[in-house]
């Protein structure tokens, strides 16, 4: 397992499973580049690397990232950081001559009133949910440049469209953060403040999709050796929950005495969203992890992690 692998991102949530299911497996010859050590933006700096490194393959699972708070108030840096992060790396990729480049979306691409479960064929098919439009657009980008660098050059790039993440180095910053990762940690800090009850945006109605991140570095390993297509394919459980039962499992690992309560006057954002997975299914993979034994592993991470998680809190706030 010698070839030169480049995880693009490697210390985020997705990047940092994708380390450790290749590292596990035997894969000794992994690159990686910090975003001090190098600007994913900056295209003359990627290629520079690119021709140092001269990368096999790419796990493209950088970008900027955020909850509906992050999105919707931060809408240029979302569509700007993101736009140009894939295209420096792809357009690298194709320059060095990469064998296969993998492009990690978001299923946020999707129409706001898609048909559910949501096939990969709704893409581009009506209006975006305005919560995540900039996210999206730039998503959506993404893809098609994979696609159009496939159907141009010939190269061997292809897009992965993930559901709603969480897991171990997940973003527990309650600013910034999913809404899993935020719950987790209000109830935790809820439950060490003594405070009767936990508060969450929205009706509690809206229905998700959730797939632990292992899961997902295992189907991004699988798709490199088994799929090569123009156009993107759903990676998910195709089982989705409402976000108050989402509360109520993770009230029960972490803190069952607390109440309850919904902050109708936030948003829900899409009221349903769960990916048809039938696709990646035919091709033989299945998500593994049941949601309620997830929750509990990333939240025994989170307690092992609290100190330095908070640590990186306090000092991005410097």
């Amino acid at each position: 397992m010698d070839a030169r692998v480049y995880v693009a991102g490697h210390r985020g949530l997705v990047g940092s499973a994708i380390i450790r299911h290749l590292e596990a497996r035997g894969f000794e010859n992994i690159l990686t580049a910090t975003s001090d050590e190098l600007d994913l933006r900056d295209q003359a700096a990627v290629d520079t690397w690119f021709d140092q490194n001269q990368p096999e393959y790419v796990y493209l699972v950088a970008g900027k990232v955020g909850g509906i708070m992050a999105n919707s108030t931060r809408p240029a840096e979302f569509l700007y950081d993101n736009m140009m992060i894939h295209g420096t790396v792809v357009h690298a990729s194709y320059r060095v001559g990469v064998q296969k480049l993998l492009y990690l979306g978001s299923s946020c691409i999707y129409p706001r009133e898609s048909a559910q479960p949501i096939v990969e064929e709704a893409l581009l098919t009506g209006p975006l949910e305005p919560t995540n439009e900039a996210y999206a657009l730039a998503k959506i980008s993404g893809i098609k440049l994979c696609d159009y660098y496939r159907s141009q050059y010939g190269c061997d790039f292809i897009s992965a469209m993930p559901t709603n993440l969480y897991g171990p180095n997940d973003n527990f910053d309650l600013t910034a953060s999913h809404v899993l990762p935020a719950l987790m940690r209000k109830f935790h800090e809820a439950k060490h403040t003594g405070m009767g009850g936990v508060e969450i945006w929205g009706s509690g109605k809206a229905q998700r999709e959730f797939l632990h991140v292992d899961d997902l570095a295992d189907a991004c390993h699988f798709l490199m050796e088994n799929y090569s297509e123009i156009g993107h394919i759903n990676v998910g459980t195709g089982i989705d929950q409402s976000i108050r039962e989402l509360a109520e499992l993770i009230r029960a690992e972490v803190y069952p005495e607390a109440d309850l309560f919904f902050d109708t006057s936030k948003p829900d954002g899409m009221l349903r969203k769960v990916l048809d997975v039938s696709k990646l299914q035919a091709l033989g993979w299945k998500a593994e992890t049941d949601l309620r034994s997830g929750i509990s592993s990333t939240y025994r991470w989170f307690c092992e992690n609290e100190n330095t998680l908070r640590g990186v809190a306090q000092e991005a706030t410097k």
